[in-house]
């Protein structure tokens, strides 16, 4: 049973939450978890000036995906960084190139489910989450959120992300805030969720 982690990152916030879903995921016997990023748009010198490229060299050795392989997983976990709400252009670029699996079924009964990174509390988390699901829909997808189950969805002793949606993590105004260890078990548990079910799934088939 494969699970392939596939997201984008900036200044490293989603990196490590994919790694923490790959951590739980990896949980689940006989679960071959894959950890990939998808390709980067903007140019070496518009990172250069953001301090982005230095921050990417941290997971520069993370192998970056091709559609194609999209159709070897039977669950497919994707990570992104909030813009205005919505997912980041990288992952929105990517998951416009898979027209041709749509068009065969390629996606069609395995497993989806999303986790995100925002600046604030209310950066639009839920909105991101919820419109990544929308493409998931399309590719006929079975989406999986973060049950309730979890109680650090309902944590009020601290700033936390968390949503029944996914995983989320505040990186602050400043991007200097990295995930804490709630939203790091939060993300843990989606991934052991999502294999969990993934690995029912295939044994039914």
């Amino acid at each position: 049973m494969k699970v392939h982690v596939v997201f984008y990152s900036t200044y490293g916030h989603i990196h490590r939450m994919a790694e923490a879903v790959a951590e739980g995921a990896r949980e689940v016997p006989g679960a071959e978890v894959s950890l990939f990023q998808v390709p980067e748009l903007m140019p070496e010198e518009a990172l250069e000036r953001s301090g982005a490229k230095a921050a990417r060299e941290a997971f520069a050795h993370v192998p970056v995906i091709q559609p194609a392989q999209l159709v070897e997983a039977d669950a497919i976990i994707f990570g992104t960084p909030t813009r205005f709400g919505n997912m980041c252009a990288q992952m929105r670029n990517f998951l416009d190139q898979t027209g041709q699996i749509w068009f065969q079924g390629g996606l069609i009964g395995k497993v989806g489910s999303v986790f995100a990174s925002t600046a604030s509390q209310h950066g639009g988390q839920e909105t991101t989450i919820t419109s990544f699901h929308t493409t998931l829909l399309h590719h006929g997808m079975i989406i999986v959120g973060l049950p309730y189950s979890q109680p650090g969805l309902v944590n009020m002793a601290e700033i936390s992300g968390g949503t029944p949606y996914g995983a989320t993590t505040l990186a602050g105004p400043d991007g200097k805030r990295m995930p804490s260890e709630n939203e790091l078990t939060l993300a843990r548990y989606q991934g052991k969720h999502v294999a969990e079910i993934a690995s029912k799934l295939v044994a039914g088939r």
